[in-house]
């Protein structure tokens, strides 16, 4: 199960889904998704191949982009995509993929005004304000 409060379990779901891939192995629906956000990040793939690094701590002091977050943020965003809520999104990014070549750099930008409604909801101690999210991806 990915979602929950172990960030270990979540890292190593991370890990588990990708090599699963790399195996050719059958994966349930998350795992695939999972493994699909991986392949699309080169830059963690030797990370999540080597399981003694996954429980590295990524602080804003390090400097480092956490990449479980990072691409958590993608899984976000592919969901809020399927289920199309906040209700619009997926018009929205309709419309990012018609003026932008690279859609992973859409689903960038669109990843930087979630994390944001999330860092502004965690900040206000309240549930995010989806019409505040809405309208800085209108911004995009």
């Amino acid at each position: 199960m990915i979602y929950g409060n172990d960030p270990g379990q979540y890292r190593r779901f991370f890990s588990e889904a990708w090599r699963k891939r790399r195996e050719r192995l059958p994966l349930e629906p998350l795992e695939d998704l999972v493994a699909q956000i991986i392949a699309a990040h080169p830059e963690y793939h030797a990370l999540l191949e080597s399981p003694d690094k996954i429980d590295q701590d990524y602080t804003p002091e390090t400097g480092r982009t956490n990449p479980f977050l990072h691409m958590g943020l993608h899984i976000a965003i592919q969901e809020q995509l399927a289920a199309d809520r906040p209700a619009g999104i997926r018009g929205i990014y309709q419309q990012l993929a018609q003026r932008h070549a690279d859609l992973h750099e859409a689903e960038h930008r669109m990843a930087e005004c979630l994390a944001e409604c999330m860092w502004e909801a965690q900040r206000a101690g309240s549930a995010p304000d989806e019409s505040a999210y809405l309208e800085s991806l209108r911004r995009l």
